[in-house]
């Protein structure tokens, strides 16, 4: 199956129309207004009273470029200058920390204890300091830092995965190595206790560090999303909605009780769905028809796992707004399990698959949820996720999103590792060059899937020349069959 790429897409009214086609509407504005101009986007958003300057933001992504103990690096400090020029006034995150050792990801990984004050310090200072001297102020620049544990993902060395699950899971659990009766790798309930108090301590870290803002991050698979969907756990961080929410309601709680004056953001996997491998070269779900109903997923249809829930997330965002969070950043699934959903791209990670449907329906899918979660839940600010799949038409959907209200604030992950000053040209009246624009060739993802560090590899100068990683990134491309020349045609399935 072959799916148009967005390159190939003239005017904006021609991609709205194919979204159209596709039953997944995506609004497009025919032109992009610059801020001068009463630019949606670049009109202030107020966050619990803090102002921000524009509806652009920046997503938090995991680096994997720090120290071998987890403090930042040139090129980590590099990425965060450029989150700083980038024109956006909302920096969610920045970077993914995980708040104890055996909580990384990867073994370069940030990590807090390494980090301390000192080292988050430097990280705002990094991106508060590009951002005075490019626009003169940052007054009106609000930093957030994120806040991990990556749970079944968790390698904090190198070699295999060292997962440390909030439950079993039927099918995730032999398609990460996990042994089904190791009852070991599960966390206990004194383990979530003593991560709780990690939890705090980083982020009264940050708080002294000048952070004004920090992210308790429940999404795409890491552990305190995993926790929300662990009806299959016994004790009291499982079971009911209840057990499942009280560890990211804890959390909550805490932060607010020990960080007086910090905001508290959520980034929120709104749901999932059953995992996703390939199968003779086409990306199809993991068998789960003799398994129903599905009691693994957060924000699906028990009874068809393949369909949108959105009861439970609402009840929760419902919950997290009144106990204090100021604002959430609404994403979807994860980039282990389902790409294709979490992350729509026109070539797949090499470990991944082909994409199983036009990328444009899986944006849709984030955008409308986005939306619905929006219309049932008032007085919580909102950042979308899932725009740069749209490329050179993603300010035209974001800037028609933000008047309709859908959302408050539009977040961009990989386009700024290629194309930083996306929001400050877009907010200028400018188009961004083409040739910086991300077209997703998944080469962030592909390159720390091997030990790699993460960054646009086919865009930026400056990954192009890190040798020996881009000449291995090129290879396990060629191998994997997903090398891509921008400008092609279509996307192959």
């Amino acid at each position: 199956m072959q799916y148009p790429r967005i390159a190939r897409f003239r005017t904006a009214a021609d991609l709205r129309a194919h979204c159209q086609s596709l039953g997944a509407p995506i609004p497009f504005d025919d032109e992009v207004l610059a801020a001068g101009e009463g630019s949606p986007l670049g009109r202030t958003l107020d966050v619990a009273g803090t102002t921000v300057g524009n509806r652009w933001c920046i997503h938090p992504m995991e680096g994997w470029d720090g120290t071998a103990d987890g403090r930042p690096t040139e090129p980590l400090l590099r990425r965060w200058r450029h989150f700083g020029t980038s024109g956006a006034k909302w920096i969610w995150g920045g970077e993914a920390v995980a708040v104890a050792p055996e909580g990384r990801a990867n073994p370069r990984q940030l990590c807090a204890p390494a980090c301390g004050r000192e080292g988050f310090a430097a990280l705002l200072a990094a991106v508060t300091t590009a951002h005075r001297e490019r626009f003169g102020t940052v007054d009106d620049l609000l930093v957030a830092l994120q806040l991990t544990h990556s749970g079944r993902f968790s390698q904090p060395v190198g070699g295999p995965r060292r997962p440390r699950i909030a439950y079993h899971h039927p099918i995730l659990d032999g398609r990460h190595g996990v042994d089904a009766e190791d009852a070991a790798c599960v966390v206990s309930d004194d383990e979530v206790e003593r991560l709780i108090e990690a939890y705090v301590a980083a982020a009264r870290d940050a708080s002294a560090a000048g952070f004004r803002m920090v992210d308790l991050k429940a999404c795409h698979g890491y552990l305190v999303h995993e926790f929300l969907s662990a009806r299959r756990r016994a004790g009291r961080f499982g079971g009911d909605f209840e057990g499942r929410t009280r560890l990211l309601r804890t959390l909550v709680a805490r932060v607010r009780a020990e960080c007086p004056g910090m905001l508290l953001g959520v980034r929120l996997s709104l749901f999932d769905t059953v995992p996703w491998h390939k199968v003779e070269g086409r990306g199809v779900p993991w068998p789960f028809r003799d398994a129903l109903p599905y009691d693994c997923g957060f924000g699906v249809d028990a009874a068809d796992p393949l369909a949108i829930d959105l009861t439970e997330p609402v009840r929760l965002l419902t919950i997290l707004r009144d106990e204090g969070v100021s604002a959430v950043n609404l994403t979807a699934g994860s980039p282990y399990t389902v790409p294709h959903l979490q992350r729509p791209a026109a070539f797949p990670p090499s470990d991944g698959y082909p994409p199983p449907e036009d990328p444009l329906v899986a944006v849709w899918r984030q955008i409308d949820a986005a939306r619905a979660a929006r219309e049932a839940v008032s007085g919580l600010v909102t950042v979308g996720s899932c725009y740069t799949y749209l490329q050179e038409y993603a300010a035209h959907a974001a800037q028609a999103i933000v008047r309709a209200g859908w959302v408050d604030a539009v977040g961009l992950g990989r386009m700024v590792l290629s194309c930083p000053e996306y929001p400050a040209e877009t907010l200028a009246g400018r188009r961004p060059a083409r040739g910086r624009l991300c077209r997703t060739f998944s080469d962030c993802t592909t390159a720390p899937r091997h030990g790699l560090r993460s960054g646009c590899y086919p865009l930026d100068d400056y990954y192009k020349q890190l040798e020996p990683d881009a000449s291995r990134v090129k290879a396990i491309k060629a191998a994997a069959g997903t090398a891509a020349v921008d400008g092609g045609p279509s996307v192959t399935a």
